[in-house]
């Protein structure tokens, strides 16, 4: 419709005459606005140049209106994937998994919260997709950075790492395929066009060929922190920076080691995360001190506490008992903060969880388990009874005193409610595990039980009588 007929169809005898000319005002208005749009790309001679508004909002929306509307970007796919980000600026992300709408235009790939017919009915709230240049970009098949089937990682030239999957077989492998394609098809005009794109502004042109205004410097990426590092210290500073490179490199080269920082008590040695035997020798024993006090404390007022060792404490109450036995030399468990008897059972199974060796050394986990596996129970017995007795000083004590502990745990089964078989379930992994995983973890648990019912129940036999 023209202003013409507008006028016409506006000017009957109905109307409001203020009205009318308000209108037609409007109307004409709208079409001068329409006429004065400029194209923001120098033109070649075999390509139309096309209208873009030159408003800066509507220009950074000009690729996603091209593709909604379909204006005619190079757009070789788009489908919805499964995408996750892992990394950016080589900085690791965590890995979160989302439903996108993924769009291959031949140099970049566009991610879309929505799908394109979406996205265009929210241009007016700044929808604007996830770019990635695929100049410079790797991309290849893994099986490492997720347990789902069908993912391959596209790597960019600026360090971040993208992974793509789908659960259609055909689907992914022709995206791998496609993008491959595109990477390799990018060669040194993928490389100018790289370098020389600038921010949009409603004054700026970038030639399509990509190259650049002469009057406009060629920027390269730079890593984060060496631009924080720039706009720190300009050219200016240059002997002022060289002067801190130099205290820092004296400040490294004079600090302390870590067996000075030892021996004026800045840093403890820790007990949890400690190898037993070296915990023993430093300790000048053959059993932790800390183990002995836990055990000690137990029997004094838990051997009747209902589910003791399978009853969970406050993990918190927990974690500061373990700060404190690493920081502090006297430990007083008698003490209120105490007084949960679930905390210092919780905190004597993390002690020995999280021994870099297991009480039972690694070199005798299949050597337990083979003889755990003996048909005749005299000849398991015994065999168990030798392993035990070649085990290292710290090792056989320390299991020695625990499951002495252990037994009178069960003798009040009554009150308490924890059976051998209970005991040993709650124990078995934590006192001996493999050194590699090799996916009989379900097998292995049984025999690690096994293995600790075994020894309570022939506690005699194996460890020799007992003095109390």
């Amino acid at each position: 419709m023209d202003v013409q007929s507008a006028s016409n169809k506006l000017s009957s005898p109905r109307q409001n005459p203020g009205a009318v000319q308000m209108r037609i005002k409007s109307i004409t208005a709208s079409c001068d606005r329409l006429s004065q749009t400029k194209s923001m790309v120098l033109t070649d001679p075999g390509h139309p140049a096309k209208a873009i508004s030159s408003h800066r909002r509507n220009h950074s929306q000009h690729n996603l209106a091209d593709i909604t509307a379909g204006e005619k970007p190079d757009i070789e796919k788009c489908e919805y994937l499964n995408k996750a980000k892992i990394a950016e600026g080589g900085k690791k992300l965590r890995k979160n998994w989302a439903s996108t709408w993924v769009v291959l235009d031949g140099k970049k790939l566009l991610f879309y919260k929505e799908s394109k017919q979406q996205a265009l009915t929210n241009l007016k709230t700044g929808c604007k997709p996830e770019s990635v240049d695929l100049y410079g970009a790797q991309i290849e098949w893994t099986t490492e950075k997720s347990s789902r089937k069908n993912v391959f990682q596209i790597t960019t030239g600026s360090g971040s790492e993208f992974l793509l999957q789908s659960e259609k077989h055909a689907s992914i492998f022709s995206w791998h395929d496609a993008i491959k394609k595109a990477i390799d098809s990018l060669g040194t005009d993928g490389r100018l066009l790289h370098s020389n794109i600038r921010k949009s502004s409603s004054t700026e042109h970038v030639n399509r060929c990509g190259e650049s205004s002469p009057a406009v410097k060629e920027t390269k990426p730079e890593h984060r922190r060496s631009l924080i590092f720039k706009l720190t210290y300009s050219t200016s500073d240059s002997g002022d920076r060289n002067g801190v490179k130099n205290r820092l490199k004296k400040f490294i080269s004079r600090r302390p080691s870590m067996k000075t920082l030892q021996e004026k008590g800045i840093i403890r040695d820790q007990v949890f995360g400690c190898h037993l035997a070296t915990l023993c020798e430093r300790e000048e024993t053959t059993i932790p001190n800390f183990v002995r006090q836990c055990l000690k404390n137990v029997e004094e007022r838990g051997l009747e506490a209902d589910g003791i060792y399978r009853v969970s404490g406050n993990l918190a109450t927990i974690q500061k008992l373990r700060f404190a036995v690493d920081q502090e030399e006297m430990l007083n468990l008698d003490d209120s903060q105490w007084e949960d008897i679930h905390v210092v059972t919780g905190a004597l199974k993390m002690f020995f969880r999280e021994l870099p060796e297991p009480l039972f050394p690694f070199c005798f986990f299949e050597l337990f388990v083979e003889a755990i596996k003996t048909q005749d129970y005299q000849q398991r017995v015994q065999s168990i009874k030798k392993l035990v007795s070649q085990l290292p000083k710290p090792n056989h004590d320390t299991m020695k005193v625990l499951f002495r502990h252990l037994q009178k745990i069960i003798a009040k089964a009554s009150e308490n409610l924890m059976s051998t078989q209970g005991i040993s379930i709650v124990f078995g992994p934590t006192l001996l595990w493999p050194q590699f995983d090799t996916g009989n973890m379900a097998v292995h648990m049984v025999y690690q039980n096994q293995i600790v019912e075994l020894i309570l129940i022939e506690y005699s036999e194996i460890f020799g009588p007992t003095d109390d």
